[in-house]
């Protein structure tokens, strides 16, 4: 009798090992794990002189507002950004200010007068130069995680962390940058002019990517931006503000090399493994508050982390 039970306790645990199997659910990291968990070697340091610091006057609290922005890597804008540098460099956005700020779409700044000199050695830029015409090198590893799926003529993917969109094949390839979050272009008036940088905006709304090839795209806001995104919104024609004091003036814009004590800022490789990861989490979704992936994900879904560097 005493066998018969030690063997009926023996089937009964293995008969409960693969229905406890069965119950376990596999577990998935989040995005901000899988940044979080990113090897070393998979971050890039941003030069400081690729950097550009933006200080508003202080809010009603006496708080300080520093907005700093990554500008534009080679091939994109660099005539654009070649002017924004001349601008810093000649310390044109002192006293100027946020003009505008309309709701679920930009926040804009400049000269309010539209007078002020600008300095020597600006180029005009073309307005070809919005489309880059030669192919890019790009993570292929992503191409099935986008919506609208990628096919052999037209993508989304990212270049030097910088989100992208491109049409053709490899002999007749164009790539342009994204209007996504965050993202910084130059104002300009109709058709052909194209700007010179002086006028600056950021989306600060859901992604109007219908401005991609007829803005250049100058850059990436890394840090501060709920100092614009949350300023009060113009009650002028395009959110324009319509009174002097509405407009929030400007201290200074220098390029980051010129900044003392700036902190150092780094970005996930967008070719990393790592980041591949971090994609595919973005685009299905599995962390336990989510019941259905997704299945893929526009490209402005998947921001590319940046942060400050570890001391």
């Amino acid at each position: 009798m005493i066998k018969k039970l030690s063997l009926l306790a023996c089937a009964a645990s293995f008969v409960a090992l693969p229905l406890l199997a069965q119950d376990a659910k596999p577990e998935y990291p989040s995005p901000p794990e899988i940044v979080a968990k990113a090897k070393a070697e998979e971050w890039v340091t941003i030069a400081p002189s690729d950097l550009l610091v933006m200080d508003l006057t202080p809010d009603a609290k006496g708080k300080a507002r520093r907005i700093i922005i990554q500008l534009m890597p080679a091939p994109f804008s660099q005539g654009w950004v070649g002017n924004i540098r001349k601008l810093a460099a000649a310390k044109w956005w002192d006293g100027t200010a946020v003009v505008r700020v309309q709701d679920n779409y930009v926040a804009q700044w400049g000269d309010p007068t539209e007078k002020k000199a600008l300095p020597e050695g600006l180029v005009n830029v073309s307005e070809s130069d919005y489309v880059h015409p030669k192919s890019l090198a790009r993570p292929r590893a992503l191409d099935g995680l986008f919506v609208p799926p990628n096919d052999v003529s037209r993508w989304t993917s990212f270049h030097q962390g910088f989100p992208v969109a491109g049409v053709g094949t490899s002999d007749s390839e164009r790539n342009w940058p994204t209007h996504c979050y965050g993202m910084v272009g130059v104002g300009r008036n109709l058709s052909p002019d194209t700007g010179t940088g002086a006028e600056l905006y950021t989306v600060i709304g859901h992604a109007p990517r219908h401005l991609d090839r007829n803005i250049a795209l100058v850059g990436r806001v890394i840090e501060g931006i709920e100092h614009l995104s949350s300023l009060p919104r113009g009650t002028g024609p395009l959110g324009f503000y319509e009174k002097e004091e509405d407009r929030v003036p400007i201290i200074s814009m220098r390029l980051g090399n010129e900044i003392a004590d700036l902190p150092a800022f780094e970005y996930l490789s967008t070719d990393s493994a790592s980041f591949a990861a971090y994609a595919d989490a973005r685009a299905n979704r599995r962390d336990p508050f989510f019941i259905t992936p997704a299945g893929g994900a526009d490209i402005c879904n998947i921001p590319v982390p940046v942060r400050r560097q570890k001391q």
